[in-house]
């Protein structure tokens, strides 16, 4: 299981932002949502909690946060009890309390990127945590042009193809394509199924060491 705890970075100077984050994750990230076992809400504070059973689901919601700024993310792999009570913020279990170690490291002004992942064996998470790193790093470089057409690529109300973004960008294919490369999105979606199954690994680690 993966517990995803994220805390709002220098909310004395910007304000509590969490009602704004649970809006922003609206459906994608509610209770019965594809990968999401308790949804996201908020916990203490200005810290909100996820629990998902998706590695997939994982990465995506971290990258996404991730490119709001102004967030760290936590995540933390293994079992937690059950039954798993209704309410995130009232669960428990391993996982629960890598979530809250790898959140405090997550908030470290030493990181290259605001994020942190903690399980049983920490070389696994440490391979997770580098992957993850990387696309964060290559997501913070993006220009908002590259978002523009990254964010066109990923509507489900139109059709997706570069010669139609490129129609509404009002840009040539070209200029779609040019885009992209220097976003390195194809670099993005060949690396997200590895660290997909390097948390899928933490995690069949994470629980057959709690066996044991």
């Amino acid at each position: 299981m993966f517990v995803m705890t994220i805390d709002q970075r220098a909310s004395r100077r910007r304000g509590d932002q969490v009602d704004r984050l649970l809006g922003w994750a609206g459906a994608r990230l509610s209770a019965g949502a594809p990968g999401i076992v308790r949804g996201i809400e908020r916990t203490v504070g200005d810290e909100v909690q996820v629990v998902l059973n998706d590695s997939a689901a994982v990465v995506d919601t971290a990258l996404r946060v991730l490119r709001l700024s102004g967030w760290s993310v936590g995540i933390g792999i293994g079992p937690v009890d059950l039954p798993l009570p209704a309410e995130t913020r009232a669960g428990s279990g391993i996982a629960f309390l890598h979530a809250r170690d790898a959140v405090e490291r997550a908030k470290s002004r030493a990181r290259p990127a605001p994020l942190a992942v903690s399980t049983t064996v920490p070389e696994l998470a440490d391979d997770c945590e580098s992957v993850l790193t990387l696309l964060a790093t290559v997501i913070s470089r993006r220009t908002p042009a590259g978002w523009a057409v990254i964010d066109e690529l990923h509507r489900v109300d139109v059709p997706t193809t570069q010669d139609a973004v490129a129609g509404r960008l009002g840009i040539t294919q070209q200029a779609v394509s040019q885009r992209l490369r220097a976003a390195a999105w194809a670099e993005e979606l060949a690396v997200r199924p590895t660290l997909a199954r390097l948390l899928d690994a933490a995690d069949e680690s994470a629980h057959a060491t709690g066996r044991h």
